[in-house]
């Protein structure tokens, strides 16, 4: 496989490929599950997605969280068993076949016949199989896919069967007449939670129509619907009994209306809310008059002319009368609400309860399984039920009932398969009992760690509080069948659990498919004498199998029985925020109903990952770029950081950015590369330069250099803070201090010991260095190994050429996923360390500050520095670090003080407005305008007080924000020569005159700079020796021959060490030098564009 070399560059994608090779060539998936057997078992469920689609960015989330949690449980001396599984069945599939082969409804499938049908939905199911394991694989997700699920294996759904006869035996299933979510485009009803995927901002026609009253033709009941296309299965009108209800008679019309007085705007637009009124009232006629008032209650049973007949012979007795409920509004329409029981929830529940329809009886409901009128309403037979509106709304006109008609935007529920609107209507179906377990549901969820907790405390929490019944039926025919055989009045009913049990209740031998296609046909003998059971139509919905995947996926209780028990509740649940009222739903009911417990113990629940626009991510807009294009282009592990280091992980949603992922390569991934490349640069430099090998020691004396300390002490602290964080699943948290260390070793460590690194300190020295820097790096990638498995195996296959003999010689150290994550070393534990480091870093990042506002390279020495903070703990510990100090901010003095008035420190207040205004209200502006102009003296008065009276408010301690900061003048009261800078804890204040005699200084960086970016150029490595060779631009008047010259002559030393060589004037190379030229410096700039001491070109040849 690919290793990392000091001078070859990395191109990541093609070293993941090779990375991929190396894994597949020691079979590394499998092995490491060898490695783990017979360890204590920690258990994952993996939610099966349908293989009818590709996968996208969200199936890429999904899988790197759960990849990263199961990689992490596996090094922390875990067995986990990782099985893909699939989606097969139910409305995916069926919206796929419905749309090749043209099928409208049933009839088409029963011409077509159900085994035909179910054929062509099995060709489909795993059509992108292919391309799933191919991305799976490439994200670095080790998972196994040879003995992975489907819910269309018998195994499965006999399981499936014996989940749902669990439930009946226990009397949790009963078949109920409901209105529910249809959607005409599946042809099916959806389940409460289904119904609420798709919500979208929909125009509807509104209509007011009148019921004229039997006894009083002239005075009508005004009623408002968004469903014109209900109004001919009206069955009723519904008031609140406590709401007065105005009669009032309408001039133009010649009419008398009823409906509440507050509504009255629903008629006459003037009165609306927001409407404009007339200027000139006087000439205003009235268009009505209130000539009578009524209670609700009082209404109850009022008789009214239907609108249409249909149904008038078969419902006269009983409806066509008003009724009433609380949960009439007044908020819109007319406070009357028009009652039709097949297409409505309430208006069921409501005609039931006074008498107007049964409950096992189905209301009137002309339309067909695809939302057309049907025979019963000959008028508009054939007609799409929302395409009839506009016709029916003219048949209103024409007859005189339409009152008032207008249009309505508002949030209206999709399918979220077929993407048409749904409609609610009654149907027969089979419900799982949710409502009367919601306590149940409640406490086991508040046992689970959800992350983020607001969810599962919120959203989640919410919705199971309100659980309702599960539909868990549907009129399909490519799914596991619903093991129901019942006698023609339904009074005789067997569940079926089990194959054999089918077997053996029906005669019928090796049943080896459960599909309808080979079991409606198979019939039960009755045994109370009423001839022969046959199956219902029904099949599952598709949430019912995938909320039994924990049983299902190991043929439980019919195999695995031990392996299940063990492994249940599993410890690891992860999917998106839309599995909520989906697989997280359904697996908790289940759970509970069966075994009254979560079937989980921790889960993660992520954002929505949408595109750079913020919108949907859309084939049809092509709005985002190709996962495995990106993958391919900056490497799985870019793409793995990127998802995993964003808002999703908490819950948020997150806009893809392309960007995003490049940053992590340069910021991170490349960085992390550099800084191991360099360490074998160096490791080579120091055999070539010793003649020894080096060899990371273990058990090597602890380093008394501050930067091998600290950066040592950092890696106990991530070990720390990983393992803590990983065991509460906050992978957010993690994330960031990973990127931290990688940041912390090529920023501070490497750049702050390069000098020690390549030898400056002897051979004790250097090899304490290499070795800090080898268990930083190691540290790093048995960390990082879980995030990014590539780059972690690439960095730890570099490291193995200088890695110790294990000492366990049975033990596998072939891949960095074979090795345990790291345990702290408490001797390397020094927070004292830590914490000066941390201080000195503020102080130099101040610095840097600084030299960039004043566009001050740090090639350009600087004379004094002066330091203060009012804790000499603090001043402490930054001279306890003065020389890196001193040498990263290129000054020569540093002053250290806790004298306020030695350097001019001041006080200033500020506040946080917004939230102090929700404190004062109004006295608010009393005090912003004075709170910028306070004192340095009131704001010490408001730090030792706690208090401070201003402009007559009192404002008390976490009002204020006090900050120090340092006034500069010279004698004339400008600021010129000095910068001050500050964190809000220590400041800094900086001389940022030029010295003339720090000039060779900063002339001898420029060269060392120039140097190293000539070796580069010419592929050199670290132990490669150097003749360095310079030509002066003579042709110029120029100081650079002197200034060059004595920087040379009196720094030397310097020069050895730094640059292995003391540069000599190319005039003056040898004769006997027999070593040629080997690269010349290429100046793009006009020589007289740089600067005098700049003006001289470098030449290097090898030593041999």
């Amino acid at each position: 496989m690919y290793l990392c070399s000091a001078s070859k560059p990395i191109h990541l994608p093609t070293s993941e490929q090779d990375v991929l090779q190396y894994w597949a060539d020691i079979d590394a998936f499998k092995t490491s599950q060898k490695l783990s057997e017979g360890k204590p078992e920690y258990s994952f469920y993996d939610g099966p997605p349908f293989a009818t689609g590709k996968p996208h960015y969200g199936h890429l989330l999904a899988g790197t969280i759960k990849d990263v949690v199961t990689r992490h449980a596996h090094s922390t001396g875990h067995h986990v068993e990782r099985r893909f599984g699939w989606d097969t069945h139910g409305l995916p599939v069926e919206h796929e076949i419905d749309k090749t082969l043209n099928i409208k409804g049933k009839d088409d499938v029963m011409a077509m016949g159900i085994d035909k049908y179910n054929a062509a939905c099995r060709e489909i199911v795993m059509r992108y199989s292919g391309e799933w394991k191919t991305t799976v694989e490439r994200m670095g997700r080790w998972i196994d896919f040879d003995t992975g699920y489907k819910t269309l294996d018998p195994t499965f759904m006999e399981s499936v069967w014996w989940v749902f006869g669990q439930l009946w035996q226990k009397g949790q299933v009963y078949r109920g007449l409901k209105v529910m979510p249809y959607s005409t485009g599946c042809t099916t009803p959806l389940s409460n939670f289904e119904a609420g995927e798709d919500y979208r901002m929909t125009s509807d026609p509104t209509v007011t129509v009148s019921f004229p009253l039997v006894d009083d033709p002239s005075t009508s009941l005004l009623a408002w619907t968004t469903t014109p296309y209900t109004l001919p299965s009206n069955l009723g009108l519904c008031v609140h009994p406590d709401f007065t209800y105005i009669k009032i008679y309408d001039f133009e019309r010649d009419q008398n209306f009823i409906l509440l007085e507050s509504l009255l705007g629903t008629v006459y637009k003037e009165l609306a809310p927001g409407a404009k009124k007339p200027k000139d009232k006087k000439d205003e006629k009235p268009k009505f008059k209130k000539v009578g008032q009524f209670l609700g209650k009082d209404m109850v049973g009022w008789r009214y002319i239907p609108m249409f007949d249909h149904f008038t012979e078969q419902y006269e007795d009983r409806a066509f009368r008003v009724l009433s409920d609380t949960y009439v509004t007044d908020s819109s329409g007319t406070g009357i609400v028009h009652q039709a029981p097949a297409f409505g929830d309430d208006d069921h529940r409501i005609a039931v309860a006074h008498g107007v329809v049964r409950d096992d009886e189905i209301p009137p409901c002309p339309i067909d399984e695809s939302g057309k009128f049907t025979a019963e309403v000959p008028e508009y037979q054939g007609r799409y039920v929302k395409e009839a509106d506009a016709t029916i709304i003219k048949d209103l006109a024409k007859k005189g009932r339409l009152i008032a008609r207008s249009d309505i935007m508002h949030s209206y529920p999709f399918c979220w398969r077929s993407g048409t609107p749904l409609i609610y209507r009654a149907v027969p179906s089979w419900f799982v009992r949710v409502a009367n377990i919601s306590d149940k549901l409640v406490a086991n969820n508040e046992k689970t760690r959800w992350v983020p907790a607001s969810v599962g405390e919120g959203r989640f929490g919410g919705w199971i509080r309100n659980a309702r019944d599960w539909n868990i039926s549907r009129n399909r025919y490519w799914g596991t069948p619903i093991p129901l055989w019942v006698s023609e009045d339904y009074e005789e009913i067997v569940a079926v659990g089990s194959i054999a049990e089918l077997e053996q209740l029906s005669g019928v031998p090796n049943i080896t498919d459960l599909h309808r296609e080979s079991i409606d046909n198979i019939t039960i003998p009755s045994k109370q004498g009423k001839g022969t059971l046959r199956r219902i139509e029904e099949v599952f919905d598709c949430w019912f199998e995938s909320g039994s995947m924990p049983y299902a996926q190991s043929h439980f209780p019919f195999e695995n029985k031990e392996r299940f028990e063990k492994s249940y509740p599993a410890d690891f649940v992860s999917e998106g925020i839309d599995q909520t009222r989906g697989w997280f739903y359904t697996l908790l009911v289940l759970g509970t109903h069966l075994y009254d417990t979560a079937p989980w113990k921790n889960l993660i629940v992520t954002g929505l990952v949408l595109a750079s626009d913020g919108k949907k991510m859309s084939k049809k807009l092509k709005n985002y770029p190709d996962p495995l294009e990106v993958v391919n282009k900056y490497g799985a592990d870019c793409v793995r950081l990127f998802l995993v280091n964003s808002p999703v992980v908490r819950g948020d949603n997150l806009r893809f950015r392309e960007e995003g992922v490049r940053e992590i390569l340069a910021n991170v991934i490349l960085k992390w590369i550099n800084s191991l490349n360099f360490y074998i640069g160096q490791a080579e430099l120091f055999e070539r330069t010793t003649g020894e090998k080096f060899v990371y020691d273990h058990d090597a004396p602890k380093s008394s250099n501050v930067m091998d300390r600290w950066i040592l002490a950092t890696c106990q602290t991530l070990i720390q803070h990983v393992d803590t964080e990983m065991g509460a699943y906050r992978l957010y948290t993690v994330i960031p201090r990973l990127l931290d260390f990688i940041a912390d070793l090529t920023n501070w460590y490497i750049r702050f010991n390069r000098v020690r690194l390549k030898g400056a300190g002897g051979v004790d020295d250097t090899k304490a260095a290499l070795n800090t820097l080898y268990e930083a790096l190691y540290t790093l990638c048995l960390t990082m190994s879980s995030f990014t498995p590539y780059t972690s195996e690439i960095v730890y296959q570099a490291l193995r050429p200088t890695s110790p003999t294990p000492k366990d010689s049975k033990q596998d150290v072939r891949s960095i996923h074979f090795l345990p994550f790291p345990t702290v070393r408490q001797e390397y534990f020094d927070p004292v360390i830590e914490r000066q480091v941390q201080r000195m870093r503020a102080v130099i990042e101040l610095g840097r500050l600084i030299r960039d506002r004043k566009t001050l390279p740090i090639k350009t020495p600087l004379k004094d520095l002066t330091i203060f903070h009012h804790d000499q703990e603090y001043l402490d510990d930054v001279k306890s670090l003065e020389t890196y100090i001193s040498a990263e901010l290129n000054v020569v003095n540093i002053i250290y003080t806790c004298d306020e008035e030695k350097v001019g420190i001041k006080y200033r207040a500020s506040a946080d407005y917004p939230t102090l205004g929700k404190k004062l209200r109004k006295d608010l502006s009393k005090v912003k305008n004075a709170i910028p102009n306070l004192s340095t003296e009131e704001c010490k008065l408001y730090l030792s007080e706690k208090k401070l009276l201003v402009n007559g408010v009192e404002l008390i301690e976490g009002d204020l924000n006090i900050t120090r900061f340092a006034k500069l003048l010279n004698e004339e009261g400008k600021i010129d020569k000095f910068e001050s800078a500050s964190d809000n804890d220590v400041i800094i204040i900086l001389d940022i005159q030029k010295h003339s005699e720090l000039e060779s200084m900063a002339l001898l960086r420029i060269l060392t700079s120039r140097v190293n970016k000539l070796r580069k150029e010419a592929n050199l490595k670290p132990s490669d020796k150097i003749n360095l060779f310079y030509e002066i631009d003579l042709q110029k008047e120029s100081n650079s021959e002197n200034s060059l010259n004595l920087a040379i002559n009196q720094n030397s030393n310097y020069l050895l060490k730094t640059l292995g060589t003391i540069p000599i004037e190319l005039n003056q190379k040898s004769d006997n030098d027999n070593n040629d030229i080997l690269i010349t410096e290429k100046i793009i700039k006009d020589l007289d564009d740089l600067n005098e001491s700049d003006r001289y070109v470098l030449s290097l040849s090898l030593v041999q």
